[in-house]
This record gives structure tokens, sequence and C-alpha cells, in this order.
């Protein structure tokens, strides 16, 4: 069972190694699948920061130059008040993996120069895009360039001092995973407290809501009181109509009574005697 085990073992790792063997590959001779694999990571950041796609964050959007050209930055995070901050990822492997692959310290010398060279292209080429002038997104003054290979970010910094500064000059700021994270984290926090803020303001809408209708009912209610008021006035006006004074209508209908007509019914007794005592003392 144990042999089984160290030759299924060994099959697995000869599988990873050849599917490593064939990612490297493709990453170093095809741009495309370069492209992507840096799209995937860049995504996987995103995620990893709390911002949700599609409200906080849109990916490969689509936008118009002033000059009706097309423009498709990796991702666009949305901020509060319509900014937006555009993350455009590069890939740099080939010159690197070079770099990491070689031996000699002249070869070593001469794939890292290329690796930061070509990171200074893409940073000429980002700037030259003036995304800032994009229909559709109103970014802030400046452009994260996402480098996806922590290592690489780190080996050019370290060699070349100015590259950051050179990037920054020209409103580009250049992230490896970690610094982009740490970023899109205090996105994401700003998010918080604005959704909270959002809904302080709500809260207190609906409550001057739920004021203005609670007066509306003690109006209503107020005018209920003032209305049965009316009607027990009136009550009273009609009351005293039936039986005060000496020729009240029940005492007139009770004379009728005695004096033979035929009811099936009676007046109320207490009614009568009200109207008699009422009769007598007018």
């Amino acid at each position: 069972a144990l042999h089984a085990e160290i030759n299924h073992l060994k099959e697995l790792n000869q599988r990873i190694s050849k599917e490593a063997l064939n990612l490297t590959r493709a990453l170093k001779g095809d741009s495309k699948a370069r492209g992507n694999w840096g799209e995937v990571i860049l995504e996987r950041v995103l995620e990893a920061s709390g911002l949700q796609k599609g409200r906080e964050y849109d990916a490969q959007v689509s936008l118009r130059g002033p000059e009706g050209g097309r423009y498709q930055p990796d991702a666009v995070v949305r901020l509060p008040e319509g900014k937006d901050v555009i993350i455009d990822a590069k890939v740099s492997l080939k010159d690197y993996e070079a770099f990491f692959s070689a031996e000699a310290p002249e070869e070593k010398e001469r794939h890292l120069a290329a690796h930061i060279e070509s990171m200074r292209t893409h940073i000429r080429g980002l700037s030259a895009k003036s995304y800032e002038d994009l229909e559709g997104v109103r970014t802030l003054d400046f452009i994260l360039m996402f480098v996806p290979i922590e290592a690489a970010f780190l080996a050019a910094v370290e060699k070349d001092g100015v590259l950051f500064a050179e990037a920054f000059d020209k409103n580009i700021v250049v992230v490896s995973p970690s610094t982009l994270l740490v970023t899109l984290r205090a996105i994401q926090n700003i998010w918080r407290h604005e959704y909270q803020n959002r809904n302080a303001l709500e809260s207190a809408k609906k409550a001057g809501g739920l004021y203005d209708k609670f007066v509306g009912f003690v109006e209503a209610l107020e005018e209920v009181g003032r209305q049965l008021d009316k009607a027990r006035d009136a009550y009273r006006t009609a009351h005293d109509r039936l039986t005060a004074g000496k020729g009240n209508l029940v005492r007139r209908s009770q004379e009728l009574k005695d004096l033979g007509v035929k009811a099936g019914k009676e007046l109320p007794s207490k009614m009568v005697e009200i109207a008699e005592e009422d009769s007598t003392l007018d």
C-alpha cells in the first residue's frame, strides 16, 4: 500500500510539474495567455478586497476615447461621489523568468534590465492612453498599474529606485497584489462608511416621514373630536325640541295617546316624565 501511494505521489508531482511547465511556456510565448493570467490574478485580489463586482467595481469595461477610439481597462473601481480608479494589469513574466532562471551574474543583470525596461515601456504606454479623458468614467488623477507577480515587482523596484517615482510623475502608481489589496481594502472601508451614512440619512428621512404621519393622525383625531362635539350639540338641540317647553313634541304626542289614539308602541317612560316635568316648570 505504501509503495502504491508513493507511486501515486510521484505521478501527481510529475503532472503538476508538467502543468507548471506548460503554463510557464504559455505565459512566455503567448501574450494573450499572459494577459488572461494577469486578469485572473487581478480578479482574485478584487474578490479578496470585499468589493462587490457590478456595484463597487467592474471588469473589462469598454470605454470610448475623445477621438472615438475604444479602450478596455482591466478594472474600474468605483468610489463615492462618482469617482473612479482605473486598474491596468501588466504581466512582465518573460524577462523576469529569464532573470530568475539565469545563473551567470551577467545574464541576470541583462534580463533584469530588460524586465525593468519592459515595465518602463508599459508605464509610458499607459500615460499616453489618457484614461482620464475617456467618456463614461470620472477617474482620479492617477492610474494603478498592477504587476501580478510580487517578486517581479520587488525586483524591479529594488534595482531601479527611480522607477516608482517616474511612474508617479506620470500619474501612474505601480502596485503588486499585496499593495493593491491594501488599497482596495481602504476603498472598501470608504464604501462601508458611505453606506452607513446613507443608512443614517435614510433612517432620518423615514423618521421625519413617520413624524409627519403622526402629526397628520393627531390632526385627524382632533377633527373627529370636533365633529363629535358638533354631533353631541345637534343631539342635545334635537332632544330639547322633543322634551323642552310647554308644547314639546313628546307631551303633545302623549296627549294624543291619552285621547284614545291607538298605537302599537309606547314612548319611553323616562322621556315622558322629563317632558311632563319640563312642561310643568315652563
